[in-house]
């Protein structure tokens, strides 16, 4: 099962792959991840991309689309995957259609996480996430045991630059910007899935489960 989560900023849609992947056996591949962690080594795509990160801006697709491309030949990948964060623009989500082609291959469903503006801007300001294992949390809807430690890590829990305030605005408009036009491109595919994360995760997965098994996908 190869899927594609969609969301804005603070849609909970990391929250939602992470659900699918620890149930389906998924490999969870998020771009996010991956650049915080080349950010936290100082790596030159690190410092390029936090550059954009940190400005609410999208990552050039020369980076992100040679990087995913690496992930999917990972051993992990071969039973199913999540893609969270990836693709954000047309281009992007070309440019994998041809990746998947070349060996057969198509993303079976988008599941597409439904939430409005001011809901996610209250969300943003209070999420935090662990430096060292990139587990994400809410100070209000999911905080952490012991403050500022991470229950899976035990690492350290802060707020990301892109997170404040100050740049969720900019963070949104960039979404609806480049982002919500793949919306129209895969459901002229018939492959969009939509949950509604307005109030309850549960009811938000149900639905995404059930549009799955609609296309006998689980």
């Amino acid at each position: 099962m190869k899927l594609i989560i969609l969301g804005a900023p603070g849609s909970g849609k990391g929250t939602s792959a992470t659900y699918f992947r620890e149930k389906y056996n998924l490999a969870h591949i998020s771009t996010g991840d991956i650049f915080r962690a080349n950010i936290k080594g100082g790596t030159p795509l690190g410092i390029e991309a936090k550059t954009y990160i940190d400005a609410g801006k999208l990552v050039p697709d020369s980076v992100t689309i040679n990087m995913v491309a690496d992930r999917l030949k990972e051993d992990d990948c071969k039973k199913g995957y999540i893609l969270d964060g990836f693709p954000r623009t047309i281009a992007q989500a070309e440019a994998l259609d041809e990746m998947l082609a070349k060996n057969g291959e198509a993303i079976d469903a988008v599941l597409s996480i439904v939430v409005a503006d001011e809901t996610i801007k209250g969300r943003v300001s209070g999420r935090r996430v662990c430096e060292k294992c990139g587990e994400s949390y809410n100070v209000t809807f999911r905080p952490t045991k012991v403050e500022g430690v991470c229950d899976s890590c035990g690492g350290n829990v802060v707020q990301r630059d892109d997170d404040k305030p100050e740049t969720v605005e900019a963070r949104l408009k960039t979404y609806y910007a480049n982002t919500q036009p793949l919306i129209d491109f895969y459901d002229k595919k018939g492959i969009i899935i939509e949950g509604d994360n307005n109030n309850d995760p549960a009811v938000c997965r149900e639905q995404l489960e059930a549009g799955l098994k609609a296309k006998n996908l689980i």
